[in-house]
């Protein structure tokens, strides 16, 4: 989930100014179990903890509501509450010791307890998303599946139950369960609804009161499906009602995202995106949803690679963002997202573009803008333009919607997701960068951007590369990102200076690059072959001298910004 489109200065308008992130709630529902008494003696040294506050610039949001009737304002702040409640799920399912281990912070005398816990908040957890995950406090070591999985599982283990037990694959394998022991020890799988039942039905609460409120009918109609939903864990017609959500008030919530689940990649994480729709910015973009069949029927693949099969409704909305929560809020944040993931809704409605317009400004003005003169020698440091992050952001977007989705192996019908395992979230991602890149240009050869702009669009593209590599190839994006770096070394697209240690971009090459490197990604989905991904992954997905060099010039820029936004309107 990345970038956008930009198609008047409004959209891309910054609010900066400073501010204090709301302290993440306990969660109300079990108890956690005890935390490592070993852990309170161990935390990094002051110079590093405000090293690691100052990679995030505080940015507080002011964003326009004023156009909302008192009933809309109303819905929109019972929606943050449930909010705050994905939050507290996702605090137990990035680690179930976390509530304990936040009050056990906060109980101490440690000298320096105040930017722990703001540490603490901003990541959800003990550990440096940017870096690899390691503890800034105590010395545990964050499991790859999270807390989704009991955390002495291994693999093998896992796989073993379901060759064992192949009736529990269903359930072991779905996005709606959690991984525990039962009391002789065997693996058991348990409903989201019941493991997070207290804060599900205090939410499904908030959302039968929202759509109580709102004379909004297709508000009303997916708040009450998506609050069923919270107590039974079947969300296909909450998602299908999703898609058709019209109106001034755009708004996602529950599990949706895999990228916590290190381990396989299955399970769902809970967030939630409160905003508001800019209706005049989304109809200018409308007009690029009508190309995704035309985008399908361009890549540079075979025909039977290419998905005929999925919806291309794909709506598009440019949005103010003005609360998260869960999955959300903590680390890098999120500038546009592509749902529902649920293939059997993608290949009935397609799936829908959300474009938050403020956070995205933000990042561009305090982030890609300066980073330019660091990574490009100065006669290409200049070519950077606005719009260009904005049109690959939305690019992006569109093309998770393009390719591989559901296929068939072995004879059976299957999931580039389920084949992919862990592996999934860099591959598509990366993918969506690169098919993004290459989509925006076959929209300049169509006319609706100007060819002239072609290397301003390059430039723009190779810079956003490193604000992902930032992020840390541990992460889905910044390791789709490495993977695009590698291969467009690989193929000449740029040089390095070795005066300055800038990078100089070979465009025609570049350019050359982003097809072949589109077309092998769409093979290794298509196929469904996770030996091939691991290898192009192994092999792509690391950082040269160069690129460390540069990343680490960049120390006098934000790696992310930390928005603040009202807890009410």
């Amino acid at each position: 989930m990345t970038r956008l489109l930009i198609v008047s200065a409004s959209v891309l308008a910054l609010v900066a100014a400073c501010g204090k992130k709301e302290p993440k709630a306990e969660s109300p529902a079990s108890t956690p179990a005890p935390v490592e008494a070993a852990s309170s003696a161990v935390s990094a040294s002051r110079d590093h903890l405000e090293k690691m506050r100052s990679q995030f610039a505080i940015v507080e949001m002011k964003p326009d509501t004023s156009f909302l009737t008192n009933e809309e304002a109303r819905v929109v702040n019972l929606l943050n509450e449930a909010g705050r409640l994905m939050s507290a799920i996702y605090l137990r399912q990035v680690s179930e010791d976390n509530p304990a281990l936040r009050a056990e912070i906060a109980a101490s005398n440690h000298p320096d307890k105040e930017i722990l816990l703001d540490l603490f908040d901003l990541h959800f957890g003990p550990w440096d998303s940017l870096d690899h995950d390691k503890p800034f406090y105590g010395a545990k070591e964050k499991p790859a599946g999270a807390a989704f999985y009991p955390a002495d599982m291994t693999k093998e283990e896992f796989e073993a139950h379901i060759a064992a037990r192949p009736e529990d694959k269903s359930a072991f394998t779905s996005g709606y369960t959690v991984i525990r022991r039962n009391e002789a020890g065997a693996l058991i799988a348990i409903p989201y609804s019941q493991y997070y039942k207290a804060e599900l039905e205090a939410a499904a609460a908030l959302l039968r009161q929202a759509a109580d409120i709102t004379t909004n009918a297709s508000l009303r109609k997916f708040l009450t499906m998506r609050a069923d939903a919270f107590l039974s864990d079947d969300y296909y017609e909450s998602e299908m009602a999703w898609m058709d959500l019209d109106g001034p008030i755009e708004v996602a919530i529950g599990p949706y995202e895999v990228y916590t689940d290190g381990l396989f990649g299955y399970k769902t994480a809970f967030e939630a995106f409160v905003t508001v729709k800019d209706p005049t910015e989304s109809a200018a973009l409308a007009k690029y949803k009508n190309y995704l069949r035309d985008m399908e029927g361009n890549l540079p693949v075979p025909p039977e690679y290419k998905n005929f099969r999925r919806g291309f409704e794909s709506p598009i909305a440019v949005v103010a963002q003005v609360h998260g929560g869960g999955d959300n809020v903590p680390g890098v944040q999120t500038i546009a997202f592509n749902l529902p993931n649920d293939e059997r809704v993608r290949e009935a409605k397609g799936a829908k573009k959300v474009l938050l317009s403020n956070v995205m400004g933000a990042k561009f003005d305090r982030i890609l803008a300066p980073m330019a003169e660091h990574v490009l020698v100065p006669d290409q440091a200049s070519m950077l333009l606005r719009k260009y992050m904005g049109a690959e952001t939305l690019f992006h977007e569109l093309s998770h919607s393009l390719g591989p989705g559901t296929i068939v192996k072995n004879g059976a019908a299957t999931t580039v997701n389920a084949e992919l395992k862990e592996l999934y979230s860099a591959t598509e991602e990366g993918k969506a960068d690169v098919m993004g890149a290459y989509n925006v240009l076959y929209m300049m050869e169509k006319g609706e951007f100007p060819a002239a702009e072609k290397e301003n669009f390059l430039a723009t593209y190779f810079v956003g590369l490193f604000r992902a590599m930032r992020f840390g190839i541990n992460e889905a994006h910044g390791r789709g990102a490495a993977f695009q770096y590698a291969f467009l070394k690989e193929k000449g697209a740029f040089s390095v200076d070795e005066a300055s240690g800038k990078f100089r971009l070979d465009f025609p090459k570049f350019e050359a690059a982003i097809s072949e490197l589109t077309a092998e990604v769409v093979f290794v989905q298509g196929d469904g072959d996770y030996a091939r991904a691991k290898a192009f992954l192994e092999k792509y997905a690391v950082l040269d001298d160069p690129a460390n060099r540069v990343i680490a010039s960049l120390s006098d820029i934000p790696v992310d910004i930390e928005p603040v936004y009202r807890s009410r309107i």
